[in-house]
């Protein structure tokens, strides 16, 4: 039995297959994206449910981040971009079948709302700040009467926005290790995850942190099973995506993976926030930036993953 290995010009130092295309402003942009997106789901959803001076980290203190951290993932992404004076034609069409559509116009819209979103908070807060703005004071207006309906616009977005950072790397049928429908999910759930841990850090309420805690624990092992299943998908999948999964089964990325995001960033939390359930007296910010440690980890290792990954075939005779 002979093996011929089909090769071509790509094979060629610095061209594709090895071409590594995206830095580190993608990784934090998808970093970002998916950790507002956590923010703003839960800051509605328990503003929704009226337990908003109940949460007041989660709906009132979180959601001050918002645009900020919004506005330096947009900027990471606008560093990326090769022709940064054409930005704006993302938006002079929509295209349903392309993710990257999808992500600029939700984009787009979250942005703006979630400024109105936080204006009343703002202003509830920090009662002097911006008070002899008439456009600050007419838009604070403007978001108190439609509160409920820029909430409800939250829920829906949030979850578009957070699935979007998976989706747009899986879209690349070109990179077998980005190549499966888990990416979505997976990176939806490590963004509320780090919705969660954020919103940990910032409250000062025993109560409110036992509760997103729990929270934690429920998105964390969704999160694992997610991961685990992916893998299986891949050794059960063709032989290009069994050398994806070997990137980490052995592979270069194998130690940086199941150390720092699986077993540091999901592992470890998980049991420390079961011991501070059953009463241990445990510092919750560890979990908790742990949480945010594994998950910008985690892009950055997707997507440098991912770029490595390559459609090779052997054929046997």
């Amino acid at each position: 039995m002979k093996e011929i290995q089909i090769t071509s010009g790509r094979m060629n130092p610095g061209i594709d297959p090895v071409l590594h295309a995206w830095g580190w402003e993608i990784p934090l942009y998808l970093f970002i994206g998916g950790l507002v997106a956590g923010i703003l789901f839960f800051s509605a959803l328990f503003y929704l449910r009226n337990e908003g001076e109940k949460y007041k980290a989660a709906v009132k203190i979180a959601p001050l981040f918002a645009p900020p951290l919004l506005a330096i993932g947009l900027f990471a992404l606008f560093l990326d971009l090769s022709h940064k004076l054409y930005f704006w034609r993302l938006y002079t069409t929509i295209r349903l079948e392309s993710p990257m559509s999808w992500g600029a116009w939700t984009l787009m819209l979250v942005f703006p709302l979630s400024v109105l979103w936080a204006l009343p908070f703002l202003r509830e807060l920090y009662p002097g700040f911006l008070k002899n703005c008439k456009l600050a004071n007419l838009l604070t207006e403007w978001a108190q009467k439609f509160a409920k309906p820029i909430a409800w616009a939250f829920i829906f977005l949030s979850i578009i926005l957070g699935m979007y950072t998976g989706i747009l790397l899986s879209a690349f049928n070109a990179r077998p290790f980005w190549n499966t429908s888990i990416l979505g999910p997976l990176f939806l759930v490590s963004g509320f995850s780090t919705g969660t841990a954020f919103i940990i850090l910032l409250s000062k309420d025993h109560h409110e942190r036992q509760l997103f805690s729990k929270i934690d624990m429920g998105l964390i092992a969704t999160e694992i099973f997610l991961i685990i299943h992916m893998f299986m998908g891949f050794l059960a999948s063709t032989q290009v995506h069994e050398d994806a999964a070997k990137l980490f089964l052995g592979g270069p990325y194998t130690a940086i993976f199941w150390t720092f995001v699986f077993t540091l960033g999901l592992v470890v939390p998980l049991i420390v926030e079961l011991m501070e359930w059953r009463g241990r007296k445990i510092p919750i910010a560890i979990p908790a930036l742990l949480v945010l440690m594994g998950g910008i980890i985690l892009r950055f290792i997707v997507v440098d993953a991912g770029q490595s990954s390559r459609w090779l075939y052997r054929f046997m005779k």
